[in-house]
C-alpha cells in the first residue's frame, strides 16, 4: 500500500524530471526579435515565456511538496498552515501536497 509520503515523493521525482526538461537549452538557438509579423522568432519568444511560466508553476508546487513531507515527519499533514484547521479529505485527495486549506489557499 503506498503511503502518502510515497506518493509525494513520487509526485517530486515527476516535477523535478519536468523541471530538468525545461531548463535544458532548446537544440535550435535562433534570434528572438519582435517586429511587425510574427516569425520564428516571436514564436520562439511566445514558447520560452510559456515555459517560464510552467517552470515557476512547477517550482511553487515543488515547495509545497516539501512543505507537506516535512508535515508528514512532524505529525502536522493535514492540518493548514495558516489556520490550523483541518484540510479537507477532498482536497487532500486531488492535492495531496495541499499545505493550506481550500479558503486560505485562495489567498495565496
Amino acid at each position: 500500500m503506498e503511503t502518502v509520503a510515497d506518493l509525494l515523493r513520487a509526485k517530486k521525482a515527476e516535477i523535478e524530471l519536468q523541471l530538468k526538461g525545461i531548463a535544458t537549452p532548446a537544440e535550435e538557438q535562433g534570434s528572438i526579435s519582435f517586429g511587425k509579423r510574427v516569425g520564428e522568432g516571436t514564436s520562439m519568444a511566445v514558447d520560452r515565456l510559456s515555459q517560464v511560466a510552467v517552470h515557476d508553476k512547477l517550482q511553487v508546487t515543488l515547495a509545497d511538496i516539501d512543505r507537506a513531507l516535512a508535515k508528514v515527519d512532524e505529525g502536522s499533514y493535514g492540518v493548514c498552515d495558516i489556520c490550523g484547521e483541518p484540510i479537507g479529505d477532498g482536497r487532500l485527495e486531488a492535492l495531496p501536497w495541499a499545505v493550506r486549506c481550500v479558503r486560505d489557499a485562495a489567498r495565496r
